[in-house]
């Protein structure tokens, strides 16, 4: 594999700067804010932060439709601001990650303005428009991802402009040349200001069908599902490839990871790698179990834990010669892992370290999403009209649609709202959790008083505590940060084995996992005389697993 590179063996912390730390007490986070945090950050052992939008917007979906790619957010700050969070957090040895939203930007882009205003502007083939049917109806059926048809009639020109997302967020044209120039030059002015990677949002869909045709009709509004049409097309690496030259291969330090959702294992060469184009790209194989038809919140299959096994391996599998994968749980767009992947009643810091775990002592690079570390868990709010997201309100008015009652359709919301991320960072138990003197842009989590920073360093016990053990285990183990991966007991129908081989063996540590809520028996000769290096049930070892008991053991090298 050879020389491992800076964002191979780092730690990333995601962070919502609207959520995170409030430094003015107007209620919404900012910039100054997280520069107040960054002592946390490299004392919990952060060596990257990927920012989510801090661009000006809107904010019809939280920041990504961008109204500006090339200035700051008034409520998160100014430049000068995110000058000086690149000079501080590059004195802590913290690199800074910065979301690019390149599918689509705000309607209220100057680009789309000018695009909207006739059908002769310079700038009207920067989008993509079309006529109506015959009945003047929608030029397709085609659903948008957050609910809705794709299209909107815009009544200045009498056409229709098409949105994989809201209607907010007008998709760009990456077929004409002067888009794709415009946007090469956004990453080089942010890459000019010292920033080291970029974290690219819902790339798949740059690439539209060549034809736009009606799709199969799976859902109560009479629509289908865009993803279908205009996710991973044919052709879409061409203009990635270009992307790559143009930028990437110029400026060789910066790293790329990209929201690929729909990209299977099998493609991981065409995509990233030596003969890709992105560093990474985030595998949502494991989010997306029960989900395989449709993301449809109400409609989700039944699934097992122990079915991450099979995602993970085949992520592995697949970039074991070539690639690198990141590792996650949670992000901005999910709900919090303790409540997503257990069932209700289980042990939510048991639960918490067990994630934790496999997250920290997996190969590929870690990403943490703020108070993940903390162990937090999903709100649950009685009404929808508590909600903020937009994806929460069109999958209740979906289910409404359906025939679901308001409370059969509340309990998708509140297993799976994005809100669940979005509640502010819990810093203390004291007034709104010290994330803020003012009144929170968003209501807080109830668990605060006892899932917060503060209260969590005192405690020695804590999930904030072992994310910290884990992460210097990390880095003082070579077989966690550049071993080989290798499955074990794949006949289990319960336990999740692997183990992880220095590059030059002399070091292999074996993690085994109880994924079912029973007791388990396991054989693996290995671990007789090995040492225990940590378990989410501490240091009482016992001869069977226990509930979602999970064991990290260093082996004795012959």
């Amino acid at each position: 594999m050879g020389e491992l590179k800076w964002w191979q063996k780092t730690i990333v912390y995601q962070i919502y700067p609207k959520s995170f730390c409030d430094s003015n007490d107007d209620g919404i986070g900012d910039i100054a804010g997280i520069i107040s945090k960054l002592d946390y950050l490299h004392d919990l052992g952060v060596g990257a932060i990927w920012l989510c939008p801090i661009y000006p917007s809107p904010l019809v979906d939280n920041g990504y439709d961008i109204s500006d790619y090339c200035a700051i957010a008034p409520e998160y700050g100014t430049m000068e601001d995110m000058e000086k969070l690149i000079s501080e957090a590059d004195k802590r040895n913290i690199k800074i990650v910065m979301d690019l939203v390149f599918n689509h930007t705000s309607d209220k882009h100057k680009w789309f303005e000018e695009a909207r205003s006739s059908k002769d502007n310079p700038k009207r083939d920067w989008y993509i428009w079309r006529d109506g049917k015959d009945d003047k109806s929608a030029p397709t059926n085609w659903r948008g991802i957050f609910g809705g048809s794709a299209w909107t009639l815009d009544e200045t020109t009498g056409q229709y402009y098409l949105h994989t997302f809201t209607q907010a967020q007008p998709d760009l044209n990456w077929e004409n040349p002067e888009v794709r120039k415009a946007l090469y030059d956004v990453c080089r002015f942010w890459l000019d200001k010292g920033i080291s990677g970029f974290r690219i949002d819902a790339i798949v869909y740059i690439k539209k069908p060549a034809v736009f045709e009606d799709l199969p009709v799976d859902g109560p509004d009479g629509l289908g599902n865009i993803a279908k049409a205009d996710g991973c097309q044919d052709g879409i690496l061409d203009f990635l490839h270009e992307w790559k030259d143009e930028i990437f291969a110029k400026y060789p330090d910066v790293f790329t990871v990209a929201e690929t959702d729909g990209v299977k294992p099998a493609d991981y060469s065409k995509w990233i790698g030596e003969n890709g184009v992105f560093d990474m790209s985030f595998d949502f194989s494991h989010i997306r179990l029960g989900f395989e038809d449709s993301y449809i919140w109400y409609k989700r299959n039944p699934w097992k834990l122990i079915d991450i096994r099979k995602c993970f391996t085949a992520a592995q599998e697949a970039t074991k010669d070539s690639g690198w994968v990141p590792v996650f749980f949670e992000n901005h767009d999910l709900p919090r892992c303790v409540n997503y992947f257990f069932p209700k009643g289980t042990d939510t810091d048991l639960a918490a370290k067990f994630i934790g775990t496999i997250l920290l002592t997996m190969r590929g690079t870690p990403f943490i999403y703020q108070a993940q570390e903390l162990g937090m868990t999903n709100i649950k709010w009685p009404s929808i009209k508590m909600y903020n997201d937009v994806s929460s309100i069109g999958q209740y008015e979906l289910a409404i649609k359906e025939g679901l009652s308001p409370k059969e359709a509340m309990q998708g919301v509140w297993k799976y709202s994005r809100d669940n991320a979005r509640s502010p960072m819990t810093w203390n138990n004291g007034s709104h959790a010290g994330f803020s003197k003012g009144k929170p842009w968003l209501l807080l989590n109830d668990e605060y008083g006892k899932i917060n920073v503060e209260s969590e360093l005192q405690d020695e016990n804590s999930v904030l505590n072992y994310y910290k053990e884990l992460i210097k285990l990390r880095n003082e183990h070579k077989a966690l940060y550049d071993g080989d991966y290798e499955e074990l007991l794949s006949y289990s129908p319960g336990i999740y084995a692997y183990a992880r081989t220095a590059q030059d063996k002399s070091e292999r540590i074996i993690v085994i996992m109880n994924t079912t809520a029973k007791i388990r028996g396991y054989k693996v000769p290995e671990i007789k005389g090995a040492q225990l290096l940590i378990s989410n049930y501490g240091n009482r070892e016992k001869t069977l697993l226990r509930s979602y008991e999970i064991r990290v053991y260093k082996v004795k090298q012959q």
